[in-house]
Parts: C-alpha cells; sequence; structure tokens
C-alpha cells in the first residue's frame, strides 16, 4: 500500500517528464498555435502539399470521373498525402482509413466529410421547406441532430449549410437554402451553423461549411452550372449578408461556387476569397473546393491547364482541392519554382490543421469512431419526434375557402394520388443515408389518423393519367364527403442537377382536379414538391391548398396533424410563388422602375405585362393559419431619429378566431430617395408569437443603423438621411404602414 502512494505522489511529476519529451505537436497542454508551427517545421513538401487534397472516398457525390483507384488513394493516405476524404461513412470504414493515415510518417489524421444537408439518417424537410417555419431555434436544433447523427457515423465535416438567395425556381438547389430574402436568409444560416457546429468542444458536431461563396443563387435562366453576372452594389445587398451572417456565426469552412464573378470563376477569384472573405471579413478558416471545380477553371477559359488551375486557386485563397488532384499533382512544383512562397503554402496547410487540432483528433484519431454512438445516436424516436415538429411547422396553408380545413377524424374521405403512396418520392437527392422505407408516406399516415377513408390511384408513378384511374377516382368520390388530392412532383427532382424549365403542375393532374371538381365536392389539394410551382390553373379548382414540400422521414405524419387539426399551420413562404413561368424571377424586395403603375403619370405606358398580372400568386411572406389574426396600425417610438437612434415600433395583433394559433409578425422598411435606389421593401424584423383565441399581444421591433443602413459597391454600409417608411404585417403585401424621418 506505500509503494501505491508513493506511485500516486511521483505521477504528475512523470507526466511532466513526458509532456517535456513528446514532440511538441503531439503534446496537448501546449496552444494549438505552436504544436501547429512545430508540426509544419517537420512536414516535407509533399506532406504540406498533401493536406489540401482532398480526395472522394465513394460514389454519394460528383461525376467521379479521374478516380484514382482504392489501392494508389490508401497508399496516397499512407504517404500522407490526403488531407480528407469526403463520401466515406460510418464508423467502420471511418476507422478503417484513419487507421491507415496514422501510419503515414506523422500519423497526421484524417479528416472526413459527407453531405449532410437536411439529416444524417433521420432526415428533416429540405431546407427550403424548413425556412418556411420561421422558427430560428427549431432550425437551429434541427441541425444539431443532424450533427449528432453524422459524427456519430465518424464524420468531422458537413457542406453545409448553403446559404445563396435565389428568386428563381426553375433552379434544382433552391431546395436547399431559405428563399429569396438576404435579411431572413442570414438568421437561418447562422442558425445552421450553430446547430451544426456547437463550440467544436465535444464529439457530437461536425464542421459547417458556408455555400456557395459567392452568387451561385443567381445563375441565368435557374440553369445549373450556369454562368452569373450581377453588380457589386446587387452582390453586396442580395447575396452577401447570408454568407457574412453564418461567417460571423463561426463558420469553419467555405465552400468555393461554380460560377464566375466578373468574368472570373469562383475558386481562382481573388476580390471574392482574398479580398472580401479573408481580408475585409477576416475569415481564418478552410477554403475548400466545389467538386473539381478548380480543374473546371480550364473549361471556363480562365486557366490554361491544370498547374496553371492550381496556381490561380491557390494565390486566390482557397485551400482545399476537393477530387480534381491538380493541387496534388502541381502545388510542390509550383514552390519550387518560386510562384508560390513555403509560408503561403504553410499558412493554408495550417488552417486545415488547426481545425483537426481543435476536434482532438491528435489525441484520439478515432474519436469520433465510436461503435455504441453509432448504434445509439441515429435514427432514435427522440429524434423522428423533433422531425416530425420541423415538418409540420414548414407546411403553408395556401388557400381554405369557407374553413374548409381542418378535417374531422371521422370525415368519410377519399384519398387520390400515386405521390400519397408513395415513399421514394418523397425522398430528395439530399437524403445522406435516409432510407425511403423508413419514412411515413401520406396514405399511411392517414389511414392511422382517419377513420373512414378511401384511396385511388388518379394518375400514375411517371405523372400521367388514363380513363381507367380517371373515372374510378370520380366514382369513389361519390362515396365520400370530401376529397383530397396530393399533387406535385417527385422529391428525386430537387436537389442538384435538377434544374426544371417549367416548374409546373403535371397536366395529367390539372385534368384530374378538373374531373373531381365537377363531381361537386370540396376539393383538398395537398402539393409535394421541392420549389414553388406554378399553382395558377389548381386555384380554381381547389377549396384549400396546402404546400407540403418534401418534408423528409415524418413527411406523411406531420401532413395528417394538419390536416385533421391537431397542428395549426403556421408555414409562411419564403420565396413568392410565380403567376406564369413567364414572370420568372419574380420576387417582393425588387426596385421601382420609373414607370411602375399606370397612376404615375405615363399613361398607358408603365411596366407591366399585357397577359398576366405583375404580381406573383401567393407574395413572399404568405401563409394562412386556421384562426384569422387583426394587426393595429404601427406605432413609432418617434416621427424623426438621427442616425445614431434607434427607432421602436410597435403593433398589437389579435388572434379574432376561435382557436389558439402561430403567426409571424413581419416588419418592413422602404427608403424613399437614397444614392443607390433601395427595394420598394426590405424585411428588417419578424417574429413568430402564439396567441390563444381572443388574445392579443404588443410586439416591438427596433430598428437601428444596422437596419436601415445598405451597401455600396465596395461593401461598406451607408445609411443617409430622408424619408422612411415602416411596414407590418402577416406578409410582404398586406401590411400597415407609418413614415418617420432620419436626420
Amino acid at each position: 500500500m506505500k509503494r501505491f502512494w508513493i506511485f500516486l505522489a511521483i505521477l504528475p511529476g512523470l507526466q511532466t517528464i513526458n509532456a517535456q519529451t513528446m514532440l511538441p505537436y503531439k503534446n496537448s497542454q501546449l496552444p494549438i498555435e505552436k504544436r501547429i508551427k512545430d508540426l509544419l517545421s517537420r512536414m516535407t513538401l509533399d506532406e504540406k502539399v498533401g493536406q489540401l487534397n482532398q480526395l472522394n472516398g465513394g460514389a454519394f457525390t460528383g461525376p467521379a470521373l479521374n478516380d484514382v483507384g482504392q489501392k494508389a488513394k490508401m497508399q496516397m493516405v499512407k504517404e500522407g498525402k490526403v488531407g480528407s476524404m469526403l463520401n466515406v461513412i460510418g464508423v467502420a470504414d471511418t476507422r478503417s482509413i484513419q487507421q491507415a493515415a496514422m501510419k503515414s510518417r506523422l500519423g497526421i489524421p484524417l479528416l472526413f466529410a459527407y453531405d449532410v444537408i437536411h439529416g444524417y439518417k433521420t432526415i428533416f424537410p429540405i431546407p427550403l421547406a424548413e425556412a418556411c417555419s420561421w422558427d430560428i431555434k427549431q432550425i437551429e436544433q434541427n441541425a444539431s441532430v443532424a450533427a449528432r447523427e453524422a459524427s456519430s457515423a465518424g464524420l468531422h465535416w458537413t457542406f453545409a449549410p448553403m446559404c445563396d438567395i435565389s428568386n428563381d425556381p426553375r433552379w434544382g438547389r433552391i431546395m436547399e437554402g431559405a428563399g429569396e430574402d438576404p435579411y431572413y436568409g442570414s438568421f437561418v444560416s447562422a442558425a445552421r451553423v450553430k446547430g451544426l457546429q456547437g463550440n467544436l468542444n465535444d464529439a457530437d458536431h461536425v464542421l459547417a461549411t458556408v455555400k456557395h461563396f459567392a452568387a451561385y443563387g443567381a445563375v441565368e435562366a435557374g440553369r445549373e452550372y450556369n454562368q452569373v453576372d450581377v453588380s457589386r452594389v446587387v452582390l453586396w445587398n442580395k447575396y452577401m449578408p447570408p454568407y457574412m451572417s453564418a461567417v460571423k456565426a463561426g463558420a469553419a469552412t467555405v465552400m468555393n461556387a461554380f460560377n464566375v464573378f466578373e468574368g472570373v470563376p469562383a475558386s481562382g477569384n481573388k476580390y471574392l476569397v482574398g479580398d472580401i472573405l479573408r481580408k475585409q471579413w477576416g475569415f481564418k478558416g478552410i477554403v475548400v473546393s466545389d467538386w473539381a471545380s478548380f480543374r473546371e477553371m480550364i473549361t471556363h477559359g480562365f486557366a490554361s491547364d491544370e498547374k496553371d488551375a492550381a496556381f490561380k486557386a491557390f494565390i486566390a485563397g482557397s485551400d482545399v482541392d476537393m477530387q480534381s488532384l491538380v493541387t496534388i499533382s502541381h502545388l510542390a512544383q509550383l514552390v519550387k519554382e518560386n510562384k508560390i512562397t513555403l509560408r503561403q503554402l504553410d499558412e493554408a496547410v495550417g488552417r486545415i490543421l488547426y481545425y483537426k487540432f481543435k476536434l482532438g483528433l491528435f489525441e484520439d484519431p478515432l474519436r469520433f469512431c465510436n461503435d455504441e454512438k453509432e448504434r445509439n445516436n441515429i435514427f432514435t424516436s427522440e429524434n423522428r419526434i423533433i422531425a416530425r415538429t420541423a415538418a409540420r411547422s414548414s407546411v403553408v396553408l395556401l388557400k381554405n375557402n369557407d374553413q374548409s380545413l381542418p378535417l374531422a377524424v371521422t370525415t368519410k374521405m377519399l384519398l387520390v394520388g400515386s405521390l400519397a403512396e408513395s415513399k421514394e418520392d418523397m425522398f430528395d437527392f439530399w437524403v445522406a443515408q435516409g432510407k425511403s422505407k423508413d419514412a411515413v408516406s401520406v396514405f399511411e399516415a392517414f389511414k392511422n389518423k382517419f377513420s373512414n377513408l378511401q384511396f385511388a390511384k388518379g394518375y400514375n408513378t411517371d405523372l400521367t393519367t388514363n380513363e381507367t384511374l380517371l373515372n374510378e377516382a370520380v366514382s369513389m368520390a361519390s362515396n365520400a364527403d370530401v376529397v383530397v388530392v396530393n399533387i406535385g412532383i417527385s422529391g428525386k427532382m430537387a436537389g442538384e442537377d435538377r434544374s426544371l424549365a417549367q416548374p409546373e403542375i403535371p397536366v395529367s393532374q390539372i385534368q384530374l382536379l378538373k374531373a373531381l371538381k365537377n363531381t361537386g365536392k370540396k376539393i383538398i389539394v395537398l402539393v409535394s414538391s421541392g420549389r414553388p410551382l406554378i399553382l395558377t390553373p389548381v386555384e380554381p379548382l381547389a377549396d384549400a391548398i396546402l404546400q407540403c414540400w418534401i418534408l423528409g422521414t415524418e413527411h406523411g405524419n406531420a401532413i395528417a396533424d394538419v390536416v385533421s387539426g391537431d397542428y395549426n399551420p403556421s408555414g409562411k413562404t419564403v420565396m413568392s410563388f410565380p403567376y406564369a413561368v413567364g414572370q420568372i424571377p419574380v420576387y417582393y424586395n425588387h426596385f421601382s422602375t420609373g414607370r411602375p403603375t399606370e397612376t404615375d403619370g405615363m399613361g398607358n405606358w408603365y411596366s407591366r405585362y399585357r397577359d398576366i398580372p405583375n404580381a406573383p400568386l401567393y407574395p413572399f411572406g404568405f401563409g394562412l393559419s386556421y384562426t384569422e389574426f387583426n394587426y393595429s396600425k404601427p406605432k413609432l417610438s418617434s416621427n424623426t431619429i438621427s442616425k445614431n437612434e434607434k427607432l421602436i415600433v410597435t403593433t398589437t395583433v389579435t388572434n379574432s378566431g376561435s382557436r389558439s394559433g402561430e403567426e409571424v409578425v413581419q416588419l418592413y422598411i422602404r427608403d424613399h430617395a437614397a444614392s443607390i435606389i433601395r427595394p420598394v421593401k426590405e424585411l428588417k424584423g419578424f417574429e413568430k408569437v402564439l396567441l390563444k383565441a381572443g388574445e392579443s399581444k404588443t410586439v416591438s421591433f427596433t430598428l437601428s443603423a444596422q437596419e436601415l443602413s445598405f451597401f455600396d459597391a465596395d461593401g461598406k454600409l451607408i445609411l443617409e438621411p430622408g424619408k422612411f417608411s415602416v411596414f407590418v404585417g402577416g406578409n410582404s403585401i398586406n401590411t400597415q404602414q407609418a413614415d418617420f424621418e432620419v436626420k
């Protein structure tokens, strides 16, 4: 026993001696910066370049071209020529490859990355739908669940959130973002970063990636991988705020966009990466290419060959080369030719090493490879409950004539539509390890919720119909009190490389709706889609319309909750729904033309269409409830403020209906005259409130210089004196106005 106490007495001393003799970069008691410096001093040129090399370990994403093969990849890992891998998933595989990396000369661990866009195994609503909840805390929680599942599967890094603002529903990737508004998108982007990353002091979070930097949502004609051409004023005021917000929230990585800006591809764009991201915003994290985007600079016509592409990407400030292999092939030679300095290379490599140290991988390379966590943390009942809550708060009630919804669970109902019984079509392109068989279809959920249910297919899985299917649905409708029709397009058409020239309801489904309308029965329409569709032909055929999006694992249960009234819908649109395809892009925060309406002194000569309205079918911020909300005229704390003062705007919201409900109270402003013209309306405040039937609540917003300013072409915030208007209401159109002046 005496010897035991003697050993305990000298143990701290032994630990100190061990720490002193340990290589500094392996000593966890030293600051990360010192550990990085020591490790860099021990690395060869090839090992440093290897840290910038990211290889594909599978075939989940990207055109797996120029793949070097599994054996060659493993050899590169063992030689320390790979810094990270994507699409290696699961504890067994990540452990195996990480152990191979530990056999490299210095034992530098790998980072494992994967596209966890809206859930890993428990799939949440597509991000565009999730944003319609206007519930920032819920959005952060959703991301946190996704991170916990992903990290439990051995992953360190995800390529999310997408922070691209877009007005174009033709673009397939519209489903990944938060819609058309930069102010709201900034809150959503920050929430997603915080949920994914936490503070990175545990093994339950992952590195987040801000993408696609920058302005990728402005691709011409809504076509994937297409060109972008916007001014710097538009870049700063419309597209930059969500990226900036996500970076300020602490995002560890930023991803290059595929597009060009001012004629220069984003991967090699010094203005975007070097000047804005690195210098103006002080971003010290990792910049990673999108799939092979370094090499694509050759196809763009910006780089002459692979060596030139590697050089131009690096000097612009980009770090990690995802799968194009131009960096690993040519960067060392560029250093030897003194075109790139060793100091520049060390700075880039240091950024990658920092997060490997931060995640604790040098202390325990297998820290994220825990079999028990993988068994216990993924696809749990608790996670599914959160996913169901998120899904039902994403549904938007677009129409509800004569209180057609909700429906009693005893309603004699006919459910129609192939999409209602499909699970595969309710999963989109970005479902990570989610399995459609685990999802709940609309038919399954309705069968469990409603006691008097019939089902008719109505149309085929390819969205065509025929006389037999139409007659069957019409015949069965005669025995129902209400017909619920699930229309839309497959979730398989949502995501990367899923652009559509005509985001419309299929003709066969309109034909079906017309036939059912002629029965005289009440028609409830459920719209499934990964983007806003043209619903103009549907409007006159439906008594009620629910925009149901693609809601993930709990898709059917969430919709059943809303239709039955177990949940009162509270979603609001985050994109304007076009009246017609020819109207695209249509968005609420547009500029005024010199001739906006017929009342502006030019008679018949004003900006308009001759065949359709200018206004969208459903505006930004729109969404109905099973109850009614009334707004008082906004009150201002002052009619005049200085640039340094804050304005308090208050409004009283009353639930004048017969049931409890949530309302998203929205505040917009207009700067009437400025050195750079401003939009007719800009969202500058929102709050989601729960009100019982008959209850009133006063909601207050604070407008400061931050909300009243705009960016000039250099990214400088400007606040100019003049007249402003403030608008408060339940959407961007139906608002009440008050005016004030900034002196």
